[in-house]
């Protein structure tokens, strides 16, 4: 394996992160501090505790995989598809570093932001609400997982954008609004019955579900089920990138 090569992509892309630092850490933030501000204050006054939890501890895992998501997803398909929108996608193709060696520097980097992105709003939720977390290494699990799979999901989405439109649409009409539905703001226990069955086809919700748990011990479905759907969705992501390398799907041409 070309170690210096994947080094050298990775190393570019976090650059990227230090010339954009307002967009890539600052604006997350700062969006974050807003949702404490709105939901923690005007909502935390009408629903004082869920499963025991304060609402405003309740709702900072799931404000931090709101983030996860979104970024993770953000940043994978931008860096892969930028190149392909320059040209110099092809400079990397006949580089000698294989595209294996592609994917782990971009989806490498993607992740890394993800998680220092995750442990700064961890850092600056501590500043409104006491946080307790249960269990540190389930939270770093369910944490580095999740910024993988998703910066793998987005890596397959920016191969297959072909403008910058497709590259926006899935993140804003998808997995945003799939994060708010997924128990994001409050327990789907609180739903009816027949949103909450429909809740559980929502992927999202075993996410963030095992994150909270790894926080407070309270969950929406089991540990060892948020953890299987994590690592199901992570495989499939494996497959389908495996697949485009095999084939070539909108690298080649």
């Amino acid at each position: 394996m070309n170690y210096y090569g994947a080094k050298a992509i990775y190393t570019f892309e976090m650059a990227r992160m230090g010339r954009t630092l307002f967009q890539s850490i600052v604006s997350p933030v700062i969006s974050t501090s807003l949702y404490f501000v709105v939901f923690g204050s005007a909502i935390g006054s009408r629903i004082t505790e869920i499963d025991g939890v304060s609402y405003g501890s309740f709702i900072v895992p799931g404000l931090i995989m709101l983030s996860l998501l979104t970024e993770s997803v953000s940043n994978a398909s931008f860096g892969i598809y930028f190149p392909k929108f320059t040209g110099t996608i092809y400079e990397l193709q006949s580089a000698p570093i294989s595209l294996m060696e592609i994917l782990c520097g971009f989806v490498g980097a993607a992740a890394t932001k993800s998680i220092i992105l995750g442990s700064i709003i961890l850092a600056t939720a501590n500043l409104f609400v006491d946080i307790h977390i249960a269990h540190p290494i389930w939270m770093l699990t369910f944490l580095v997982m999740t910024s993988i799979t998703f910066s793998l999901f987005g890596f397959i989405l920016g191969i297959w954008a072909d403008n910058w439109e497709k590259l926006a649409i899935i993140p804003t009409l998808v997995i945003t609004p799939l994060a708010f539905l997924g128990g994001s703001f409050y327990s789907i226990s609180m739903l009816p019955p027949v949103w909450q069955t429909i809740s559980l086809f929502n992927p999202v919700v075993y996410l963030i579900s095992g994150f909270r748990w790894s926080f407070y011990e309270s969950a929406d479905v089991s540990v060892q089920l948020s953890l299987a759907m994590t690592s199901l969705f992570f495989f499939i992501c494996l497959g389908v990138t495996w697949w485009i390398f095999k084939t070539g799907y909108r690298l080649r041409s």
